[in-house]
């Protein structure tokens, strides 16, 4: 395997860092600081999005730095998995973004499924504005009242009433649903329970405008209510809509889920990669400038040790992601879920660590907005839980490994 990025890969490589140290470098704090004030924590439903962002958006269309994620020559920029993957990194450095370029979870997920799955009337509907960055979307699948490490849990339920769909039930940490221009959800909930269990789950494409919705309350993660996208609880009570909204057909939940992960679990873990590696600068940064006893902090209480041991862990957790990669776009997802999990384990675990020690060289300052550590620690610790948590994916390794020995 050849990780070396090809020609196509370094200029788009090139362009992204050079638009992010000419366009989002200089105003990050700036951002950070006004969503603060842009976005009341007492109501969501007055968040809004920080003015930089729609300008951002339109200087990133006109450089061709725009649905990068999308394998479509016509409707992306037809990257593969294994050339999208650096780009990833290089966006994780700053939290906002993956948005500006149209590449930020969840909405690369769901237009995945919208573009592998939908309908012609589904895809002209919900994914062309999704493309074009004019709304967001969300993806509703975790709930409270069971253990959603378990997919196959799923409670909440949807029926078949002649030519309508009937939704009910609760979801929790749907991720993005406090941005203001969140418009759609994908629902995935039990529809087929005399079906085998990985085929009792059906999607549906669900507008949040839709009687019997309530969205209830957004959540915080670790104190921080990731403004302006939020995780939020929904109800759904009787939510009738036409059948035309099912994706694919009834039981096919699981199915169009497989469908999505590979690629997207990529882009979560190079964003993390990205993310770990600012907090590392930024670590090296304060401990270089920073004196205590006489030395420069870098060279106390066993620091150095820790910067090398943070880039051997950035290195290695990034090959294997790439690895990752390289076998979807070769071998297909299929024959890479030991990589696919073992990513989803290792890459959060190592920017959990990476970040943290970046806090303690920090201090005082680590734990506060001054800089992002903060947002970075929840989002690290964060992302040990979405997704799957690290067991379940540790779970996949061990019995694809031991079907080795059967």
């Amino acid at each position: 395997m050849d990780f070396s990025h090809n020609a196509k890969t370094q200029d788009y490589i090139a362009r992204i860092r050079d638009f992010l140290d000419t366009h989002v470098a200089p105003i990050e704090q700036q951002v950070y600081e006004e969503l603060a004030a842009l976005n009341p924590t007492g109501d969501w439903t007055k968040w809004k999005v920080h003015p930089a962002i729609e300008p951002l958006k339109e200087k990133a269309k006109a450089a061709g730095l725009w649905n990068l994620f999308l394998p479509d020559a016509e409707l992306g920029q037809g990257l593969t998995t294994l050339e999208y993957a650096p780009l990833a990194e290089e966006t994780g450095r700053y939290i906002f973004a993956p948005e500006i370029f149209n590449c930020n979870a969840p909405d690369t997920g769901n237009m995945e499924v919208l573009y592998h799955f939908g309908n012609k009337q589904q895809k002209e509907k919900w994914l062309t504005p999704l493309l074009m960055g004019e709304i967001r979307s969300v993806f509703g699948m975790t709930e409270p009242d069971v253990a959603s490490s378990d997919a196959t849990n799923m409670a909440a339920t949807i029926e078949l009433d002649g030519d309508e769909l009937v939704l009910n039930g609760r979801k929790w940490w749907t991720t993005g649903l406090g941005h203001p221009n969140a418009k759609v959800c994908i629902f995935m909930g039990l529809s087929n329970p005399e079906n085998d269990r990985h085929n009792q789950h059906s999607m549906v494409i669900v507008p949040l405008d839709t009687d019997g919705i309530e969205i209830k309350r957004m959540l915080t993660a670790y104190g921080d209510y990731d403004a302006p996208f939020g995780h939020g609880e929904m109800q759904f009570t009787n939510v009738r809509l036409s059948k035309e909204n099912l994706l694919v057909g009834m039981g096919k939940g699981f199915a169009i889920a497989q469908g999505r992960l590979g690629p997207g679990r990529i882009h979560h873990c190079m964003r993390a990669i990205g993310t770990a590696e600012k907090a590392l600068e930024l670590a090296i940064k304060r401990g270089l400038s920073r004196v205590a006893f006489g030395s420069p902090i870098i060279k106390l209480g066993g620091n150095g040790e820790r910067i090398a041991m943070a880039r051997m862990k950035i290195e290695q957790a990034r090959l294997l992601t790439l690895q990752a990669a390289w076998k979807i776009d070769n071998l297909g997802v299929k024959n890479a879920m030991v990589d696919i999990s073992a990513i989803k384990v290792v890459v959060p675990q190592m920017m959990q660590e990476v970040v943290d020690m970046a806090v303690q060289i920090h201090g005082g300052g680590g734990m506060c907005e001054d800089f992002p550590l903060a947002r970075f620690a929840a989002g690290a610790r964060s992302l040990r839980l979405a997704d799957g948590p690290d067991e379940v994916h540790m779970s996949m390794v061990t019995r694809l490994e031991l079907k080795k020995y059967k």
